[in-house]
């Protein structure tokens, strides 16, 4: 925990302070943020208040009365819940706006985690309660130089596994074989494991229809073989198997055959078009040191598909957030499922994943990179841009 940056922040939003509360390991944003380790047994509820000027306070129950002695601060320790709630007052003192893992009606769910109870409890002393999320973007997402290569060497492994499994799909075709799309999804597990990367799930492996499912998981009883004049979307996300690694999450789309089907192509332009609104919106912002909100930039990359006759046919958000999980903590780039307010700060990285998914036609298309931006404001798209759809020889 940097004390003095987070100070510093809180003086430059005119809070009065950042109250962390938790309960049984609620708040992982919290207890990474404050160093805490999450898997350390907790039973009782504790609270950490960071005022903008002087000492951290720290209240803690009688039965865990050392749960917060790895931070800085003066400590109280309570028993009844009326002592909590007198020491809890006391801690905040004159404090009139306080941040707190919130978010006003539940906007970004992402930092909604303290309850409403505790809340109201907070309000009751006469305490405005803000959202923490732009300091939780400053404070949790932010990667350092040295973590980015992690997500660089991770993205370079990801591009090696979507080449070489466009090239398997086109020679086990060329070989009489029609690989199923859950064959090919446990080729491509094959190399990312062998790069050395950790994944939960995936990848998704998507041929025509099943390509206008955004979240399509291929299984035994629904996966189906791949052939000559087939769409594929491959999905697919990793990081490196060591501390302080970031995600990397790519799609890229492909085509059985030489020759693609207009339509194809057509609709992939328009989703590409779309995706590179972001990054051109982004660096001019940037360029110009003016700030940026991640509902701004999915609304210029919804107006390309909007324009073009297809906004009912993007049923997602443009990107998320990206850190030491795949769908991290800080901005994501939405406007359509929820209004995200946060400013797109320095030292974050998120996906950029536009898709129009055409069921009645029996086919989807998405494609998505990643974008870094420096902590000196450049804007760095961080891996290759697939620009054409991948034709697989057969």
């Amino acid at each position: 925990m940097d004390l003095k940056r987070i100070q510093a922040a809180l003086k430059e939003r005119n809070m009065d302070g950042w109250l962390f509360y938790d309960f049984h390991n609620r708040d992982a944003i919290g207890l990474k943020i404050l160093g805490l380790d999450p898997k350390k047994f907790t039973s009782r509820r504790w609270y950490y208040f960071i005022p903008a000027v002087g000492e951290p306070q720290k209240l803690v129950h009688s039965i865990e009365p050392a749960k917060l002695d790895s931070l800085p601060g003066t400590k109280h320790i309570y028993l009844p819940w009326q002592q909590q709630h007198e020491l809890l007052k006391k801690m905040l003192g004159q404090a009139k706006t306080v941040a707190m893992q919130y978010s006003p009606m539940n906007a970004i769910p992402y930092n909604s985690i303290v309850d409403a109870g505790t809340v109201e409890l907070v309000q009751s002393f006469g305490v405005k309660v803000v959202s923490s999320a732009d300091l939780v973007g400053i404070f949790e997402a932010h990667i350092s130089p040295e973590d980015y290569k992690t997500h660089l060497e991770a993205g370079k492994i990801l591009d090696f596994t979507q080449r070489t499994t466009f090239e398997e799909i086109g020679k086990r075709i060329q070989k009489g074989q029609n690989p199923t799309e859950l064959e090919i999804q446990q080729f491509m597990q094959g190399i990312m494991r062998e790069g050395g990367l950790h994944f939960e799930d995936g990848p998704i492996v998507a041929a025509n229809i099943h390509a206008a499912d955004p979240h399509f998981e291929p299984r035994p009883d629904n996966a189906v073989p791949i052939k000559k004049g087939d769409l594929v979307l491959l999905d697919l996300w990793g990081k490196l198997k060591k501390p302080g690694s970031i995600y990397a999450d790519i799609t890229w789309m492909g085509y059985v055959g030489k020759d693609v089907p207009p339509r194809f192509t057509e609709i992939f332009h328009i989703v590409r078009n779309a995706r590179d609104a972001a990054v051109d919106m982004l660096e001019k912002r940037f360029a110009a040191k003016k700030v940026v909100f991640g509902w701004e930039v999915d609304d210029a990359v919804r107006k390309v598909i909007t324009d073009a006759g297809y906004g009912q046919y993007f049923i997602h958000r443009t990107g998320h957030n990206i850190g030491l999980e795949v769908h991290g903590n800080g901005v994501h780039i939405d406007n359509l499922e929820t209004k995200d307010e946060r400013q797109i700060l320095p030292g974050t990285c998120f996906s950029d994943e536009p898709g129009i998914y055409l069921p009645h036609e029996n086919f989807g298309v998405r494609s998505e990179i990643d974008i870094f931006v420096t902590d000196d404001g450049k804007v760095q798209v961080t891996g290759p841009r697939q620009r054409e759809i991948v034709q697989i020889p057969v």
